[in-house]
């Protein structure tokens, strides 16, 4: 397969994250609505934004919508509804709740098995393919030998990088048990995540050793990648619509790079290092090479990354002509010679190493809450994000 006909697919959970997926080398996004999407947590969209993505978006970068939650009677009039208002502004619809895909059959729009199907067969993939689906994502717990067996079948799309779920493809229903979240509404508490004692009948209690015994590492294919783009997979796709425009530009690049060229031992560990910096739980190599051992579960129950970002306040004000704007800093501070990221709905992410500072037209070596200073900066607006980006101790 020719590196062009590759597809990188990235998770877009706001506009931030749209612009910055586009602008580091993403082929497509997918997204949800704010109804009936897996990941309720992020910000989502609205129908009405559908005109400004395919603005961003452009000819060239694909658009796929998730609706792939589980749907309940009284919910399939309104999943009619959006699919109506939606026909002709997206690429395909990512489903696999039978009413769904009916739906689009009728409605005559392109659809992609979701993961949530779990396909893990070839007679599987025969059956939705029956249906007219032009794509299915793979279940998460093959091997690469099984996905090979199953693209001779019909196209498929892999995940690459991202968070795993101890549960078989992400059907869980701890959350719904504790919290009345459901997982599969799009509602995870992530309770796997957290640490857990154990409790004898007595009230006995005894501290776990390694006590995140269900949080699995993340998925990270970059050192094997090119035994990925050997198994007739179409599509790459990164997991986290829950996570930033810092984490998807960090990641795109990453990936392009690999898709576009057979890195080298020592190119791949400085991708390595560059998602290292990012929110992570230490990496795996999933169900790709083999069953995940002990090895695989994570040791934190937050994030593993090397580099975390500090809010600091916002941008007052943007001089396109002179290439500088001023930062109001709200709390903390900073200094030459530090990392500034700038995130915004139209800027995406701007990375600026900190050259020289000025307040009031002199040059100053810090800055700190109250102050309103001077940087030279690229295109950024009036109103984005500023963040301190900080070494962490996961190192």
């Amino acid at each position: 397969m020719k590196n062009s006909e590759y597809e990188l697919l990235a998770p877009a959970g706001d506009f931030s994250m749209l612009t910055s997926a586009v602008r580091a080398g993403a082929n497509a996004v997918y997204f949800g609505l704010k109804e009936f999407s897996m990941r309720d947590n992020a910000k989502n969209f609205s129908i009405e934004d559908l005109k400004k993505i395919n603005e961003i978006c452009g000819k060239e970068v694909k658009k796929y919508l998730t609706l792939n939650v589980i749907v309940y009677e009284e919910e399939v009039s309104k999943i009619e509804e959006i699919l109506k208002k939606v026909r002709g502004k997206i690429d395909a619809i990512i489903c696999w709740d039978l009413s769904v895909i009916n739906l689009c059959r009728k409605l005559k729009i392109p659809f992609h098995v979701s993961t949530q199907a779990s396909v893990s067969n070839s007679e599987s993939a025969k059956f939705y393919k029956s249906l007219g689906a032009q794509r299915v994502v793979l279940a998460r717990e093959l091997s690469l030998e099984q996905v090979k067996k199953i693209s001779k079948i019909i196209p498929v799309e892999c995940f690459i990088h991202g968070a795993m779920c101890v549960a078989v493809s992400g059907r869980c229903f701890m959350s719904q048990e504790l919290f009345k979240r459901s997982a599969n509404r799009g509602m995870c508490a992530q309770v796997c995540r957290r640490s857990y004692k154990i409790t004898d009948e007595e009230g006995k209690e005894l501290r776990i050793n390694r006590n995140t015994v269900m949080s699995a590492k993340d998925l990270c294919t970059l050192p094997f990648f090119d035994k990925l783009k050997d198994a007739g997979i179409v599509s790459f796709k990164i997991e986290g619509r829950n996570r930033d425009a810092r984490y998807v530009d960090t990641v795109v690049r990453v990936y392009r790079k690999a898709l576009d060229k057979n890195l080298t031992k020592e190119e791949i560990n400085e991708g390595i290092k560059e998602l290292e910096k990012v929110y992570n739980r230490g990496f795996s190599s999933g169900f790709y090479l083999g069953v995940p051992t002990n090895d695989d579960f994570s040791k934190v129950e937050n994030s593993a990354a090397t580099t975390k970002k500090q809010f600091i306040g916002k941008v007052t004000h943007y001089y396109p002509k002179a290439g500088v704007g001023t930062i109001f800093i709200s709390t903390g501070g900073i200094s030459v010679g530090d990392e500034i990221n700038i995130m915004g709905n139209t800027t995406g992410i701007e990375k600026i190493k900190i050259k020289r500072l000025e307040i009031k037209n002199k040059s100053v070596k810090n800055a700190s809450k109250g102050d309103e200073v001077g940087i030279k900066l690229p295109r950024v607006r009036e109103n984005d994000d500023v963040y301190l980006i900080k070494e962490t101790n996961f190192i």
